[in-house]
């Protein structure tokens, strides 16, 4: 079983196309980052695929069930990182994540989740006391405490500092290495590239292009740009073969750069965001 299959996906808001007919499919234990501008249509796909919207056209399956008439059995098989969420701030972080735990039939260890997330040290803070970026891995928490297949994160490292995105990395990277499926939305590229083996970008209601992050919009043929200076002044050459260049612009070059593009590269020239 193929945990999401989306065909001819739609979704209009007063004859407005949200989402204009896209297709994707995400593997088992696979992490697939969903990406695109705001007002893309992420989201809104986000939504329809865990149940929480209605779709106005095309064919949807996840963990093999249509989400819009899913039961309770299905739900306990996905957990969900919403982008924001609100809580319960009198309670400590143990105690919200056991009590999230009592809804699921087969729970991970609500000691190992609070860890998991970095949150050890703060297990018997109240959530009202926490920072932003702490409240974020509670979040986190309630949406992997279930033991889910299939995980949906949307921005789930907003708020985080450097050592805490590394750390929560650490834990999608396992949580895939045990079976887990992951889909993921986020604004930091570098995190779709260190983390997703497959990504899709949507602009406008559509999937523009897909692929790995080292091929996805035709990275993996993309030239190479090659600078340098030289008494003639200052040069910039797009080639295949950038050794080719350097060896021909002679011995006297100065400042010289040879530089690939790259996934940021690629997402820019997509949603049309060069300056």
């Amino acid at each position: 079983m193929t945990p999401i299959e989306v065909h001819g996906l739609r979704k209009t808001y007063g004859g407005t196309a949200a989402i204009d007919g896209i297709d994707m499919s995400v593997d088992g234990g696979e992490v697939f980052a969903l990406l695109g501008p705001n007002g893309a249509g992420k989201s809104t796909t986000i939504e329809i695929l865990e149940g929480h919207r209605r779709r106005d056209g095309g064919d949807v399956r996840v963990l093999g069930e249509d989400p819009g008439t899913a039961g309770r059995r299905w739900r306990s098989r996905i957990g969900i990182v919403l982008q924001s969420a609100t809580d319960a701030g009198d309670l400590t972080v143990r105690e919200t994540v056991r009590h999230f735990a009592g809804y699921y039939p087969s729970p991970r260890d609500p000691e190992e989740v609070i860890s998991a997330v970095g949150l050890a040290a703060k297990a018997d803070a109240r959530i009202r006391s926490l920072s932003g970026g702490q409240r974020r891995r509670v979040d986190v928490a309630l949406g992997i405490v279930g033991h889910p297949e299939l995980v949906f994160l949307d921005e789930p490292t907003t708020g985080f500092d450097p050592e805490a995105r590394r750390q929560f990395w650490a834990l999608i990277r396992s949580l895939a290495a045990d079976g887990t499926t992951i889909l993921l939305t986020t604004h930091y590229l570098d995190e779709a590239a260190a983390l997703a083996g497959r990504l899709a970008i949507m602009v406008g209601g559509r999937i523009v292009a897909a692929g790995t992050p080292s091929t996805v919009g035709g990275l993996a043929h993309a030239q190479a740009t090659v600078t340098w200076r030289d008494g003639a002044g200052l040069h910039e050459v797009r080639t295949d073969s950038p050794n080719t260049v350097i060896a021909q612009a002679g011995p006297d070059m100065t400042d010289l750069q040879v530089r690939r593009p790259n996934l940021e590269d690629v997402y820019l020239d997509l949603i049309g965001a060069r300056s």
